[in-house]
């Protein structure tokens, strides 16, 4: 292929990484410009183009989030979500766990923005309610010291009117400290929520946007690589990291704005009511939710289903149900069949038991209750924008292998072979990490993909050990308000200045890179043989 064919698509590249940096236009529209420009310039062929927008992966994307839409419809989220905060208390250490732990478990499953968004005022709750019975207590406790003191020894009335001047201001200071700790607590709580939906969305194929590109990528790029990312792989690998770094910010976190006073943080405060009172405030709002009704058990039987089926597929250490069904010679059945399958049954069964000969209040037949979804709320909720994202980043990466691109950028960097793997993957991963923080996860991804897949094969190391780090790196984007939307939502109800979120989210990026590159070197390397140059990436195709 000509210098010229190759020089043309780094154009597209360059220019579409401008457009998503810049957000001079909106992401989704700069990710149908292949469409436009790779058959003006004789890249690709128009058809050839389009069908990259609509993959396999895609289909996993979308069923997946249909599953979420219906999660959320029926408030199965929040009944989890309480549930959880109900079983750990009110302890400021364990509250902060509960609500980090809990959040992790949504975002799995939920998009990260709804998972912060319906948390964080459940925190606010029940640390208003927490601080105010506090500053109560220290108000009663004075009242009935002052009283004690008066019948003990009226003499001293007229005595030091220094020290009783002091002691009529207590219950005023008391209550600023209550407003200030309420305001430091606060910062911590919106901030730990905030990162920990950020932390969880990556433990799961589905659970955020760049997991999926990288499944789509590794299936474009190198299609015999038999299926080696899927969900019970990428869990396995991607879980232990997620429970890994989330411990180590809840430490930190604590730290910063709790410190380690062990009786303050554990024994929380001294006062039985203020634990009461606000314990109450969670079981109010979880009975705010009645029972669990038809409609919310079918949602979780489905759910429920959905994980198993997927987790069962594939599992790797055994044949899993689709091979010994469906994939006998070829990969028939995916991840993405499963997901539209059971998506599917949420506009089949009804949101009601149905009743035999039930009638309306007229005699006439009454009318079939409403499925427990419909296309209308799916059309309103579902985030299409991202599935052209998703289309683009293929499109481009199928147009760099075209073009010949990707093989000249990878005999570019064959220089790199004389450093050592771990320390390629060390510098890119904190590469895309502070790359990620001024641009969109789904663009950085889709943008450095295709690049680290070139160098890997340039220099013979196995590609998902640059490529899966740098993947989960593009999550860490905790320094910067507008880095990513559960960021934003914390930052405005918060109270929160940049520079909280500064220096917490700075700490928290060194942390995520260091538990990253432990997770690839250890058990990483066990699960996928990174140690080794794999034979389905020796793709040394002449375009």
């Amino acid at each position: 292929m000509s210098v010229m064919m190759k020089g043309k698509c780094g154009y597209v590249i360059i220019l579409m990484a401008l457009y998503w940096c810049t957000e001079c236009i909106p992401l989704s529209v700069t990710a149908l410009l292949p469409v436009i420009l790779f058959p003006m310039m004789g890249i690709m062929q128009s058809s050839e183009v389009c069908i990259q927008y609509l993959k396999d992966s895609n289909m996993l994307f979308i069923g997946g989030l249909v599953v979420a839409i219906a999660v959320e419809k029926w408030n199965l989220h929040k009944r989890i979500a309480i549930l959880v905060l109900l079983i750990v208390g009110v302890k400021p250490a364990f509250l902060m766990m509960g609500f980090m732990s809990t959040t992790a478990f949504l975002s799995m499953w939920i998009s990260n923005s709804a998972a912060t968004a319906m948390m964080l005022p459940i925190a606010g709750a029940v640390l208003q309610q927490l601080c105010d019975t506090e500053a109560n207590a220290e108000e009663r406790e004075y009242g009935l010291s002052a009283a004690k003191d008066g019948q003990e020894n009226q003499a001293f009335e007229m005595g030091d009117t220094k020290e009783n001047h002091k002691k009529e201001l207590r219950p005023k200071d008391s209550s600023i400290n209550m407003g200030e700790c309420l305001t430091v607590f606060l910062k911590g709580m919106s901030l730990s929520v905030c990162y920990s939906a950020c932390i969880g969305g990556t433990a799961t194929l589905t659970g955020t946007t760049p997991n999926v590109i990288l499944k789509g990528q590794i299936d474009e790029l190198f299609p015999e690589n038999g299926g080696i990312i899927n969900f019970a792989s990428w869990f396995g690998f991607a879980f232990p990291n997620m429970l890994l770094m989330l411990a180590l910010s809840w430490l930190w976190l604590q730290f910063m704005f709790l410190g380690f006073n062990l009786k303050k943080s554990f024994g929380c405060s001294t006062k039985r009511d203020a634990d009461k009172e606000a314990y109450q405030v969670i079981k109010d709002e979880y009975r705010k939710l009645g029972r669990m009704g038809f409609a919310e058990g079918c949602v979780l039987v489905i759910f429920t289903l959905l994980v198993i089926l997927w987790f069962t597929r594939e599992p790797g250490f055994i044949p899993g149900w689709a091979t010994v069904l469906f994939n006998k010679d070829k990969t028939y059945v995916t991840d993405g069949t499963v997901a539209i399958f059971m998506s599917a049954l949420f506009f089949c069964i009804p949101s009601k038991l149905p009743r035999c000969c039930r009638k309306s209040s007229d005699g006439a037949p009454a009318e079939a209750p409403p499925a427990l979804l419909s296309w209308d709320i799916v059309h309103r909720k579902f985030p299409w924008n991202v599935l052209l994202l998703l289309g683009g980043g293929y499109a481009l990466a199928h147009g760099s292998e075209k073009s010949g691109l990707s093989l000249w950028l990878g005999e570019s960097l064959i220089p790199l072979q004389s450093i050592p793997p771990y320390a390629i993957t060390i510098l890119m991963t904190m590469l895309v990490a502070a790359f990620t923080e001024c641009s969109s996860n789904t663009a950085t991804t889709t943008l450095f993909l295709p690049i680290l897949a070139s160098m890997a094969t340039a220099i013979k190391i196995h590609p998902l050990y640059v490529m899966l780090p740098c993947t989960i790196a593009t999550s860490l984007a905790f320094m910067l308000p507008v880095a990513t939307p559960p960021n934003a939502i914390a930052f405005s109800f918060g109270n929160l200045k940049v520079i909280d979120m500064a220096k917490a989210g700075f700490i928290l990026n060194i942390i995520g890179v260091l538990t990253i590159n432990l997770a690839i070197n250890t058990w990483g390397v066990a699960m996928f043989q990174l140690d080794s140059f794999p034979s389905w990436a020796n793709v040394t195709k002449s375009p």
